[in-house]
């Protein structure tokens, strides 16, 4: 039977979201470089980064409550590099005196980062607790 890679295959929401992010830190570090000159555009890849991270970690969390998944790959590692990259702009920018703005939309990508990891720890510790009443 032919698999829907799509709507099956876990897979390829961790792709999908490693492409997005890379793509993401790029374009923040390119803006950064030509200042500002991607600002605009930060705006849109800023929405559909968060929309593909929260089907990706959506769907992480539904395959955790139905007992569909046991793989573990921590969300912690994204927010460590998001905060590299965020600290990493703000001392260099500092240091080199430049009048670099981070776009309004970095920023609130950001917080949606840290939100959501929030979240999902906290459902894996009601999650956790829910397993060991059961047995």
């Amino acid at each position: 039977m032919k698999k829907n890679y799509f709507k099956d295959d876990f897979g390829f929401w961790r792709k999908l979201i490693n492409a997005w992010t890379f793509f993401f830190f790029a374009m923040i570090i390119f803006d950064f470089i030509y200042n500002n000159a991607f600002a605009d555009i930060l705006n849109a890849i800023a929405t559909i980064y968060i929309g593909v991270l929260a089907i990706y970690v959506s769907n992480k969390e539904f395959e955790r409550w139905y007992d569909q998944r046991d793989g573990n790959h921590p969300g912690e590692v994204f927010v460590i590099i998001w905060s590299v990259l965020m600290a990493g702009l703000f001392i260099l920018d500092f240091l080199s005196g430049k009048s670099y703005t981070l776009p309004g939309a970095v920023v609130s990508a950001y917080i949606a980062v840290l939100t959501i990891l929030v979240i999902t720890r906290k459902s894996k510790e009601l999650y956790k607790l829910r397993r060991r009443r059961e047995k």
